[in-house]
């Protein structure tokens, strides 16, 4: 990431901005950080990012609006784009509405293919792009229907894009996280169930961290991925494992 421009959507807290935090570390000269709302707690990212020797670019607002996409675009090359904004509606299936559908889907799935658009074109060879899933992808969890069902639409997507994109010299890979103690959780009414059930389940004995996620995406932008493509690489410390 030596000199390097890269985006992480969701980039102000939580897994986001510890793998934003991770490029600047990695030596990345701009790092812009996508998120909706929370000034506070982008200017905190950005200062860190300063701390490490990166430029902060703030991208506020919808991730999957027409604006955000023009605003990525307007970065130049990135060496690396990562979407790790998420969002969703947490309700059992039945008492869903279609506009929680329309809004979880476009921010965790659709703004991929929107962000992709607008950046693939000034995209590098070498370059990456990753997107942060979760387990609920391909497993049922309790309440998660909609966020589920996006993850999973973002998965294939992934799989669709790395076959596009690798001529171009272009890899797209996605990380599936195991359950993770960030504020996302706070929207979760079984929060303390899900942090007990993933610390007793855990073959190695905790939870996943937020390092651990920027571990991998840490890998998978790098020269030593090179022949990654198209991949979910799942980080949960062997929770899904057991039957």
């Amino acid at each position: 990431m030596k000199g390097a421009t890269a985006l992480v959507t969701g980039g102000s807290r939580g897994i986001g901005r510890a793998i934003a935090l991770r490029f600047a570390d990695l030596g990345a000269a701009r790092v812009a950080i996508g998120y909706l709302r929370n000034d506070s707690a982008a200017e905190e990212a950005a200062e860190e990012l300063r701390g490490r020797g990166a430029e902060p670019l703030l991208v506020r607002g919808n991730v999957s609006s027409e604006r955000v996409a023009r605003e990525v675009a307007e970065l130049g090359p990135l060496r690396a784009l990562v979407h790790a904004a998420a969002t969703g509606v947490i309700r059992p299936a039945l008492e869903t509405e279609d506009k929680h559908w329309d809004w979880t889907h476009s921010a965790n799935a659709r703004a991929l293919l929107s962000l992709t658009r607008s950046a693939a074109p000034q995209m590098p060879n070498g370059s990456s792009i990753v997107a942060i899933s979760s387990l609920g992808s391909t497993r049922v969890l309790e309440d998660y229907v909609l966020v589920g069902t996006s993850k999973a639409a973002l998965e294939s997507l992934v799989r669709y894009l790395a076959v596009e994109l690798a001529p171009r010299g272009i890899r797209v890979n996605a990380v599936s996280a195991g359950v993770v103690d960030t504020e996302a959780l706070d929207h979760f009414p079984n929060k303390e169930r899900m942090l007990a059930i993933g610390r007793e389940r855990s073959p190695v004995g905790r939870l996943v961290e937020p390092g651990d996620l920027a571990d991998a995406v840490s890998f998978l932008c790098s020269p030593q991925a090179a022949m990654v493509c198209g991949h979910v690489l799942v980080v949960d410390g062997g929770f899904s494992l057991p039957a």
